[in-house]
């Protein structure tokens, strides 16, 4: 499984947060993707609009298990995704910024 570190992500690169909703309202990264693990497969045309058309997917959850998950999943489709080692939690831990959907500091849940 590709997986990239949390240190390594540069701030342009495309992030896709697979976590719940009430996860992401708590806080995520500002930019990042939204679609829950739960209604991916529904919603995957939302990732195919969304993301750069040659460009890689990373891959984030509140630990990397969920998002490990999706990058594999990806991965069958054709997709250059990797998951991101640790998630949110290590996101926060590194002091990169969380906040909610109002821009305002939030927290990993």
């Amino acid at each position: 499984m590709p997986t990239v570190e949390v240190a390594d992500l540069k701030d342009d690169d495309f992030l896709l947060d697979v976590r719940e909703d009430e996860e992401w309202e708590a806080g995520h990264a500002a930019g990042a993707l939204h679609i829950p693990m739960s209604e991916f497969v529904a919603r995957y045309g939302e990732l195919t609009e969304a993301a750069p058309q040659d460009g890689r997917v990373h891959v984030i959850c509140r630990s990397g298990g969920r998002s490990a998950q999706v990058a594999m999943y990806l991965g069958r489709q054709g997709v250059d995704a990797v998951n991101v080692a640790g998630g949110m939690q290590v996101w926060e831990a590194m002091g990169r910024p969380v906040v909610t959907d109002a821009g305002v500091p939030g927290a990993v849940v």
